[in-house]
């Protein structure tokens, strides 16, 4: 089987090799990785931050990481950062927290300028 260009037939094998090789930056997106707190574990403690590592680098002046409490009210600190030594990890700081339910929505543009978000929650135990 082959797909017919102009006057030459180039075969489907290679249309597929060309796919699968392609350099993935391209398809390249910053998606979330994994959390710490967790998404959607409950913890019995307060965590001193929110940490997020992201499937590639993100641009900092470009990226946000927020958290919200049961009534909608931002409760971070606002101090979010992209790790010097690891440009994948976002971080804000929290204080300490009452027991409850928490939001944590974050935005990023990584480093090729694609833009991802998302959202998840944790919960602080009695």
């Amino acid at each position: 089987m082959s797909v017919k260009r102009g006057f030459k037939r180039i075969p489907v094998w290679s249309v597929l090799a060309l796919m699968v090789l392609a350099p993935g930056a391209a398809f390249a997106h910053a998606f979330l990785d994994h959390a710490d707190p967790a998404v959607g574990s409950t913890l019995h403690r307060t965590p001193a931050q929110v940490k997020l590592w992201f499937s590639e680098p993100i641009e900092p002046a470009f990226s946000s990481l927020r958290v919200f409490d049961a009534r909608g009210s931002e409760i971070d600190k606002g101090d979010q950062t992209v790790s010097s030594n690891d440009k994948t990890l976002l971080a804000v700081s929290v204080p300490n927290l009452p027991p409850g339910t928490y939001r944590v929505v974050w935005r990023v543009v990584s480093a090729d300028t694609h833009k991802t978000g998302g959202d998840f929650t944790f919960s602080i135990a009695p």
